[in-house]
């Protein structure tokens, strides 16, 4: 199993002054993949503007994100996506979410709770379509688009995309039509439960997910957080959902809280710190030293 480490950044590591150093350290580190997540109605940076600016700063590093694609059109999303795997000569991961569902948001993206979901399993085939060098033509599902094909392809061939969420829908719909599954902050066991249930569905639709694109999100302390981290932290998971089964603390903890994870299966991991201070270098010169031996 091929064990991979991404690395997402504190908010103000994505600040113009700081994203470049992020990045290059990432590299300079080994780390697999930087990582960055779509809050469309929030302060941190869009992640399709910083991934191109980041694959101009790097040569090795992998670019990948969480991407809400609603509120995009359809064909410019696919020319987006495409010509950032072009100009990283082929670093581009991707996972779509539908994101965080408040009224603001899905009022400035233009869709409704009950869309969110359908818009997903009608985008991503025309994507796929798209990617391969198919013209496609779309009438219907509030998506309009007349007969288009992209000029310039993806390197990757496929140019995979994972989606994420847990609920039984979500899971399903991994497992029917997506590559890989990358979860938000969850417990070992819920994971692994995620990773049942997907391939049930994938079995079900005909399908098999490759057992190497199952992946977590992971926040970590380096020691006790303040009652804001931890109210942030436990805000992202399941209500009842214990602060010692998410938040590892201290560099044995996360070492071990990756290996129940590798245990039910995962192996791809987003790890952030949960320390809005905390300083870019000697944060991520502990992080490669706890986790990067781990990489396989």
């Amino acid at each position: 199993m091929k064990v991979r480490f991404a690395v997402a950044p504190a908010a103000p590591w994505q600040e113009p002054e700081r994203l470049g150093d992020f990045v290059a350290a990432l590299e300079r580190l080994r780390f697999d993949t930087v990582w960055l997540s779509d809050v469309p109605v929030g302060p941190l940076v869009d992640p399709l503007v910083a991934l191109t600016y980041a694959a101009g700063r790097t040569d090795r590093l992998h670019l990948g994100a969480n991407v809400v694609p609603l509120g995009r059109n359809p064909f410019r999303f696919a020319r987006e996506l495409a010509e950032i795997d072009r100009l990283s000569a082929g670093r581009l991961l991707l996972s779509f979410v539908p994101g965080i569902g408040s009224p603001l948001e899905r009022e400035t993206l233009g869709v409704a709770r009950r869309d969110r979901g359908a818009y997903l399993e009608t985008l991503l085939p025309m994507l796929r379509r798209w990617w391969a060098g198919e013209t496609v033509e779309h009438h219907g599902d509030g998506i309009e688009v007349p007969p288009l094909a992209l000029e310039h392809l993806p390197v990757q061939q496929p140019l995979e995309i994972w989606l994420g969420g847990r609920g039984p829908r979500a899971l399903e719909r991994v497992g029917r039509l997506a590559d890989g599954w990358l979860g938000g902050l969850s417990t070992p066991a819920v994971a692994g439960e995620a990773r049942a249930a997907i391939e049930r569905a994938a079995d079900a639709a005909g399908r098999v997910v490759d057992p190497e694109h199952f992946g977590v999100g992971v926040s970590y302390a380096r020691s006790a957080p303040g009652p804001d981290a931890q109210a942030a932290v436990l805000a992202r998971v399941a209500e009842g959902t214990a602060l010692a089964d998410v938040l590892p603390i201290g560099r044995d903890a996360l070492r071990e809280r990756i290996a129940e994870h590798v245990a039910q299966g995962m192996s791809k991991f987003v790890v952030r710190t949960v320390d809005p201070t905390a300083d870019l270098d000697d944060e991520l010169a502990w992080l490669a030293d706890a986790v990067l031996p781990l990489q396989t």
